[in-house]
Parts: structure tokens; C-alpha cells; sequence
């Protein structure tokens, strides 16, 4: 599976890291997503990759 939250599709991103004398290298920014089992509505769980931010914000709903 990619590193792609499932509720709101963040993925990794690239972008350029720079040196002190502004030479540019490719790099990657990549979200932080954390594996968590969520309860659906049928009672049913499923394991799902979500974004750190998204999760503190509610934890108390998953």
C-alpha cells in the first residue's frame, strides 16, 4: 500500500533541499501517517493508514 492517508489523500511530496550555497538536490517530504484499526458503521474494523494530525484532532471519533 502507499503512503497515502485514507481520509485525506496526503502523500509524499518532492521538493528541492538546498545547500548553504543554494545548490538544489532532489528530496522527498513525506506525510506522517500512522497505522490505526477504525470501527465502520456495520460494526466491522478496518486497518487504515491516517495522518498524525488527523488522528489527534479525533481520536475520541475513531
Amino acid at each position: 500500500m502507499a503512503r497515502v492517508c485514507y481520509f485525506t489523500g496526503k502523500k509524499t511530496k518532492s521538493g528541492n533541499s538546498r545547500s548553504h550555497s543554494m545548490r538544489a538536490t532532489k528530496r522527498s517530504f513525506k506525510p506522517n501517517l500512522i497505522n490505526k484499526w477504525v470501527r465502520l458503521e456495520d460494526g466491522s474494523s478496518v486497518k487504515v493508514k491516517i495522518n498524525s494530525k488527523l488522528y489527534k484532532k479525533f481520536k475520541w471519533f475513531l
